[in-house]
């Protein structure tokens, strides 16, 4: 005998077995879902970190660059410093040697003067004697520039004797004070403005007793300006000119010397 089963039961039974057979088929689409994303998901964070591992890279090679760069710059300060250092070498040098040019110069000079004072009359310098109060004044100034001069101070010397010549251009001391600024302004290397005084003494008192001396310091100042050829044109006219003076006979030494 056939039990017949009732319809809402049947119904039951077809929705329960519908939804059990739906189910594997649901639960494999969402878990592909989830895989898929957890790809994407891991595919991102790669990407990320290769950039990241990329911008690592950059920055490294930069720094390393940079690193680079800088050791170079390093490298080329020592050598400037290691080439400055022999420059200021080679300058102390030259200047020691200039020193010592000047010194023997200014010494040969006091000794020839001092020859000189013992062969002339007490007004060697060619000076007339001192009238009123301004030949008093006069005399008074040359000898104050002229200890400031045997000092050695030759700033304070080349102030001292060119504020005279300016004072008293018409003094018979005008061409010695003229001479002794050359000679301050050679000891300070101003070897332009020395010949140009040099050669106003010259001009104005060609027989002053300073006159060999003052050609030879022309010279002298030419060989500091690498003007050979003119100190030999300056030392020549100064053994012409004035032959028989001390001048003379250390500017045939220097001549001989020059090269």
């Amino acid at each position: 005998m056939i039990i017949a089963t009732p319809r809402p039961l049947l119904r039951a039974l077809v929705l329960a077995g519908s939804l059990l057979l739906a189910w594997p088929a649901h639960a494999q689409l969402f878990g592909d879902d989830q895989a898929r994303q957890a790809i994407l998901d891991l595919r991102q964070r790669f990407d990320q970190a290769v950039t990241a591992q990329n911008r690592l890279v950059d920055e490294n090679t930069q720094m390393r660059r940079s690193l680079l760069d800088l050791q170079q710059q390093i490298q080329s300060l020592r050598d400037d410093l290691a080439r400055s250092r022999g420059q200021e070498e080679q300058l102390q040098q030259q200047i020691a040697e200039l020193q010592k040019r000047q010194t023997s110069a200014l010494d040969g000079l006091e000794q020839r003067l001092q020859k000189l004072e013992k062969t002339q009359p007490s007004n060697a310098e060619g000076t007339s004697a001192p009238g009123a109060a301004d030949g008093g004044a006069e005399k008074q100034d040359y000898d104050a520039a002229l200890a400031v001069f045997r000092k050695g101070d030759y700033a304070g010397a080349q102030t001292g004797f060119a504020n005279f010549v300016k004072r008293y251009p018409s003094s018979a001391l005008a061409p010695a004070a003229l001479f002794w600024l050359g000679n301050a302004q050679y000891a300070t290397r101003n070897y332009k403005e020395a010949i140009t005084n040099f050669r106003s003494l010259l001009a104005a008192a060609p027989n002053h007793a300073k006159a060999p001396e003052a050609m030879l310091s022309i010279a002298n100042c030419q060989v500091e300006l690498k003007d050979v050829a003119g100190a030999r044109t300056t030392l020549n006219g100064l053994i012409k000119t004035y032959p028989q003076s001390e001048a003379a006979q250390a500017g045939r030494e220097r001549l001989s010397k020059l090269k």
